[in-house]
């Protein structure tokens, strides 16, 4: 915690509904003042968890993502506005917080979440916010908030659900408690989708329980799990216990270090990229689009393969032959021609959905399957602006 520091009036004035409330109060609202919070992602979470967490007073944010804003982010991401196309997000991000609060201190990590950082990070704050996309950065994260002892406070959004809860304080569970292995589908918003509403929905949950931890007040969604389905607006929640073989928090844990995390987390089949967002986390063979571009303008363009869905093709295309990935274990015969080619590039649109494919073709024989790094997403940057980002 921060050293204490009385309200100022204007402060009085700001947070008069607070001061109103039995369980907070003038003090509560000192306690806030006083509290450190790191979030990890300055995304579709990380927004309304940042907005709702300044507004309410919290004393030092701390927002962690080293990526930029771009137009297809405006559509669940409010902390930003189209004039902040292109602009780094932990600086479009403070500017808007410090506009909204200026009583709020806000850190800017401009840096990816990593081995090299993790540790230093979590524990310079009193509790974390996870706004990130990913399975492989929230078991990095999850790790070192249990090494670190400090508490987790867990989101995650995809389509038209969401999950919300409170890991790693006291004899409570963790992600590696409800997630034991990486789902082998698992997708990220920008491969899936997500309703652009939701994301706001979850991290306001999110921030709820933030604030309700600093201030020690209600029932935290610590060995609960709340699931949220936007389309039948249900909320259901379950208990989560802790596995006593859990790998970082259990009776003989294997995880000692983040270096034994990302170790385990790879053995696992779900890799940590700290050079891109959205890289894949398959630990696959892939080439750059530099390199692809180079081979399909040769006598002998390699086969490239498209996993996306039909709906994505309308929208932007660099050619190939279109196998959505979840129609590919039913049509692999489909590329039986292309078994003994050089090479099979396999793409999406930012290269998450081509890596669990290639990885798929690698289990059947195709060894020849690569896949292309940062997919459409990484053509348009880099090879071709006419194709339409999305």
């Amino acid at each position: 915690m921060l050293p204490t520091k009385p309200l100022r009036e204007d402060e009085h004035v700001r947070y008069a509904r607070h001061h109103s409330l039995p369980l907070v109060g003038v003090e509560g609202q000192r306690h806030l003042k006083r509290a450190r919070v790191l979030i990890v992602g300055a995304g579709g979470l990380g927004s309304p968890l940042a907005l709702y967490l300044a507004a309410a007073g919290i004393g030092r944010i701390g927002l962690v993502d080293f990526d930029r804003v771009d137009a297809s982010n405006l559509q669940r991401q409010v902390l930003y506005d189209t004039a902040d196309i292109g602009r780094p997000k932990s600086e479009a991000a403070a500017a808007r917080l410090r506009a909204l609060n200026p009583h709020v201190e806000v850190v800017e990590h401009a840096v990816a979440f990593s081995p090299a950082n993790a540790i230093d990070l979590v524990r310079a704050y009193d509790i974390v916010a996870d706004g990130s996309d990913n399975f492989a950065t929230r078991y990095l994260l999850n790790d070192a908030c249990v090494l670190a002892g400090i508490p987790y406070v867990y989101g995650s959004v995809l389509r038209f659900e969401g999950q919300v809860s409170v890991f790693a304080v006291p004899g409570g569970p963790n992600v590696r408690d409800l997630y034991p292995e990486p789902p082998v589908d698992a997708l990220t918003c920008g491969e899936a989708g997500v309703l652009g509403v939701l994301p706001g929905l979850i991290g306001s949950l999110q921030a709820t329980e933030v604030l309700k931890w600093i201030l020690g007040i209600g029932d935290l969604l610590a060995g609960r799990v709340l699931l949220v389905d936007a389309l039948t607006m249900q909320f259901r929640s379950f208990t989560l216990d802790p596995d006593p073989d859990n790998p970082v928090s259990g009776r003989s844990p294997l995880i000692r270090t983040v270096g034994d995390s990302v170790a385990f987390t790879q053995a696992q089949g779900c890799a940590l990229s700290i050079s891109s967002p959205s890289a894949p986390m398959s630990q696959v063979p892939e080439i750059t689009v530099e390199e692809y571009n180079a081979m399909r303008e040769g006598d002998s363009p390699p086969f490239l393969l498209d996993v996306r869905r039909l709906d994505e093709v309308d929208i932007a295309e660099i050619g190939g032959t279109l196998i959505p990935l979840d129609q590919l274990p039913s049509r692999l015969d489909e590329l039986e021609d292309h078994r003994d080619d050089p090479v099979i590039v396999v793409h999406c649109r930012s290269g998450g959905r081509s890596a669990q494919a290639t990885a798929f073709l690698h289990q059947h024989g195709y060894t020849n399957a690569v896949n292309l790094a940062g997919g459409i997403l990484a053509w348009s940057d880099r090879i071709d602006p006419s194709v339409q980002k999305y």
